[in-house]
């Protein structure tokens, strides 16, 4: 019988791969045999990344590509299509936030730095968007592809503060169902569209917002885990599961959803 959770051999593209989630998540399909292109801006991460596979025997390569970049993402999708061919899925894991589009406890909203709210709402939903423009046109000549979104609980219900960052990734929601449905009316049922929504996890980003200088929970971070029903912050290797059955044919009839790994916060009422 064939194993349905089978990814090896699949082209994979994750975008952020050298981010925390994202760059993480790209190690994990490629340990699992799949052929994965690690694309980011950081040049020495994706050093590390390749050499990750290269000592450890996984096939990928890595390909430096800006998400808001449309020429260098046609690049990287022409350099993947090189190497192996064709693209089977597109993990969206590129995303972020900016102090700027964070309000401090004192301030209010009427405090907003837009600039700042702008550059996080495009590189969120327009880097999004994007690369499922460029790398999904090997989709509409396969008629097969999966598409894995990087959505966040911020998107779901109001957390304060990270207004910019909660606005860009309910529109990330909306996309994925959107698309969910136009691929799978103009292209066919072979071509998904799926997100997954972390709950909090601890990154470069958001340590300040979470932890003390020493290690312990800020307030915010208190009010965080009190919410969250397993009562801790989620680890990186919690998202790997969920991405993999979204990228693999265990999947099939699923399209349009947006998968919570939050530890029950979405399911919480707090009482």
């Amino acid at each position: 019988m064939k194993d349905l959770f089978d990814i090896k051999g699949k082209v994979i593209a994750v975008t952020g791969a050298t981010g925390v989630l994202a760059g993480a998540a790209a190690r994990y399909l490629a340990s699992r045999g799949a052929r994965v292109a690690f694309l980011g801006r950081s040049e020495g991460k994706l050093a590390e990344a390749e050499k990750f596979c290269g000592d450890n025997g996984y096939e990928g390569m890595s390909v430096k590509a800006d998400v808001l970049d449309r020429a260098s993402l046609e690049a990287a999708r022409g350099k993947i299509l090189e190497k192996w061919g064709g693209i089977d899925c597109i993990v969206n894991g590129a995303g972020g936030n900016l102090p700027g589009a964070v309000i401090a406890p004192e301030k209010s909203f009427f405090d907003l730095d837009f600039g700042a709210w702008e550059r996080v709402f495009s590189l969120n939903a327009e880097g999004t968007l994007l690369p499922i423009a460029v790398f999904g046109e090997v989709f509409k000549d396969t008629k097969r592809g999966s598409i894995v979104n990087f959505s966040s609980m911020t998107a779901q219900q109001a957390v304060t503060r990270v207004l910019g960052y909660s606005n860009a990734k309910a529109a990330v929601d909306n996309l994925t169902k959107w698309l969910a449905v136009e691929f799978a009316k103009k292209i066919g049922e072979g071509v998904r569209v799926n997100a997954v929504a972390p709950g909090f996890f601890i990154s470069e980003q958001n340590r300040s917002l979470l932890l003390e200088a020493d290690g312990t929970l800020s307030a915010r971070g208190r009010d965080i885990v009190r919410a969250t029903p397993f009562g801790r912050f989620g680890k990186p290797e919690e998202v790997f599961g969920a991405i993999h059955y979204l990228c693999s044919d265990a999947s099939a009839f699923v399209t349009g959803i947006v998968l919570p790994i939050d530890g029950g916060f979405s399911c919480f009422s707090g009482v």
